[in-house]
């Protein structure tokens, strides 16, 4: 009696093909849809809303495209419609994760109490900020209710030569100077630094007195004294600042300093950096 051969187009014979494999122009694609939403989301660091048209132009694509990007975001939460305007701002989503990222992080949670004992004391607005290139960011702002309105239109992220942080951070970050340099001196105010002699110059008393002030530079009305969170070796990896009416920052400039300097020193020894 002679055995069945299977037949190599059986299903019992046939192996098991393996997941086709995506092409390169695909992927390619792929990743180009991922950068043109995140490049998206970064037009509105300096918008609080923009139209379709606004953002097409600002990314280089068509607008049907800018449009197919913007319902995929809203979507998703990232990105919400203006009933009323018809225009785009950014969606809760991001503000939940943003809140989540801060509270996670280690420099935060150990800041925080410190922040709030400095408001206390000194009836100041606190920073708490990092370096980002050549600009700095605001983890934490502990506002007073004074202070509500003069900050409604001060952004969480800044020119490190126009902030007390960001000069701090760069007279202890040879690499956030550089990087500083090398962006040009933008002006945000007639008394901000607007060249390279100027700002080597600060940057070289803040490393012999230990703390930055800022007169005005950021914004008319608004002053801040500032030191530096280090690490072991040395390096600035963050900074505390405390900002207020000029009028009342100039004369206690010294004061404001060596509460400043205490809380930063605390808080890098408490991190180890």
């Amino acid at each position: 009696m002679t055995s069945a051969v299977e037949s190599p187009d059986s299903p019992e014979a046939a192996p098991s093909a393996p997941p086709p494999t995506p092409r390169a122009a695909e992927i390619d694609g792929g990743l180009r849809s991922v950068l043109r939403a995140l490049d998206l989301l970064d037009c509105f660091i300096t918008d609080e809303e923009l139209g379709v048209a606004d953002i097409a132009r600002r990314l280089g694509v068509a607008k049907s495209t800018a449009h197919r990007l913007l319902t995929t975001l809203c979507a998703r939460g990232f990105a919400e419609q203006n009933p009323l305007t018809g225009h785009y701002r950014l969606g809760f989503h991001l503000y939940e994760l943003g809140q989540l990222a801060l509270s996670r992080t280690d420099l935060h949670q150990a800041a925080l109490p410190m922040l709030e004992e400095l408001r206390e004391r000194t009836g100041c607005t606190v920073h708490l900020a990092v370096p980002d290139g050549a600009e700095i960011v605001y983890l934490e702002r502990l506002q007073t209710l004074r202070d509500v309105r003069a900050f409604s239109d001060v952004s969480r992220r800044l020119p490190v030569h126009c902030t007390s942080s960001g000069k701090v951070i760069a007279a202890f970050d040879p690499a956030v100077a550089r990087a500083r340099a090398a962006a040009g001196f933008t002006r945000l105010t007639s008394s901000s630094i607007c060249d390279a002699a100027r700002f080597d110059r600060e940057l070289a008393q803040v490393r012999r007195i230990g703390y930055a002030v800022n007169t005005d530079e950021a914004k008319h009305g608004l002053s801040s004294v500032a030191a530096p969170i280090r690490d072991h070796t040395g390096r600035a990896r963050a900074a505390i600042s405390l900002v207020g009416p000029t009028k009342e920052i100039v004369g206690t400039v010294e004061r404001h300093a060596r509460l400043a300097r205490a809380a930063a020193n605390r808080l890098s020894r408490t991190l180890c950096l």
